[in-house]
């Protein structure tokens, strides 16, 4: 269902303006995890980014590697997102569906990010392994989530968005246990730390999760071990 809403009804300028926040605290946690990936970059990286929106994160990391590419299925997003990153010569953003990448050259670092796990709605595990195969040796995958902590500030974003008319009504009676429902159809779910240690175990490479700001809980995946 996600992947289709976020096709047909929330993309272009309308993801934009989901960014576009009042709330201090959601711009901190959105910095923390740009940050966190940041910090681990050395600058000669091939980064593919996953369900990449308009190519926001896209655009603050480029300046700290050699090239990044980002996928969406949406051609709005991919249309207003290379708008976006004109002045950004090592950003493209490409049309194609996350569960059918083609690419023929591997990235050193691969990026589902901002729980995007939950916006292609992705089968997490089957997924993950997949993406291994598109590194190279000594690739990387990043994979984050909301942090539970963050719940209190994840909803009131979310409000914000209903209220702006870019999602639809949030149905409080069923929005519990990290999962935001509204009442148009959409879902917003959340990996819990515990699924992504065992997302980690299932590849059979060497992982660590860890959690940033009290925001977002990232699992990170090495391909070398």
């Amino acid at each position: 269902m996600n992947g289709n809403y976020y096709d047909e009804n929330l993309n272009a300028q309308k993801l934009y303006k989901v960014y576009q926040t009042k709330y201090p605290r959601v711009k901190q946690y959105l910095e923390s995890e740009i940050s966190f990936v940041r910090n681990h970059l050395q600058g000669t990286e091939r980064i593919l980014e996953i369900g990449a929106g308009y190519g926001r994160i896209m655009k603050e990391l480029a300046p700290n590697c050699k090239t990044i590419i980002g996928i969406d299925i949406s051609k709005d997003n991919a249309a207003f997102g290379n708008e976006y990153l004109s002045d950004v010569p090592n950003a493209q953003l490409l049309v194609m569906d996350a569960h059918d990448l083609d690419f023929r050259e591997p990235f050193d670092v691969i990026l589902c990010l901002q729980n995007g796990l939950s916006a292609i709605n992705a089968q997490p595990m089957a997924f993950i392994k997949k993406c291994m195969d598109f590194l190279t040796t000594d690739g990387k995958v990043f994979v984050s989530s909301y942090s539970p902590k963050f719940w209190d500030h994840r909803v009131a974003w979310f409000r914000e968005q209903s209220e702006k008319g870019l999602l639809g009504e949030i149905d409080m009676e069923r929005t519990r246990d990290g999962e935001i429902i509204c009442k148009d159809g959409f879902r917003s779910s959340a990996l819990s730390p515990e699924e992504m240690d065992r997302i980690g175990k299932s590849t059979g490479y060497a992982y660590y999760v860890a959690e940033t700001d009290q925001s977002s809980i990232f699992l990170v995946i090495s391909k070398a071990g």
